[in-house]
């Protein structure tokens, strides 16, 4: 997913604020667009489990207890 500059710096902030990782966030909002012009979104929740269960980096390793 190509984001502009200015959009994916704060996704990046936001994710370090909040402990997630900015790689799992893209993926999830990858995954939503590809099932966005479909007329039967069949398979998205599956999709995004998928999305979900998988392992990303951390937006930050220090933040980590």
């Amino acid at each position: 997913m190509n984001l502009p500059s200015e959009d994916q710096k704060i996704l990046e902030e936001l994710c370090q604020q909040y402990g997630v990782s900015a790689p799992k966030v893209l993926q999830l909002l990858k995954t939503e667009q590809e099932y966005q012009f479909k007329d039967r979104r069949t398979g998205i929740y599956p999709a995004l489990r998928d999305v979900l269960n998988a392992r990303y980096p951390q937006s930050n390793p220090d933040s980590e207890s």
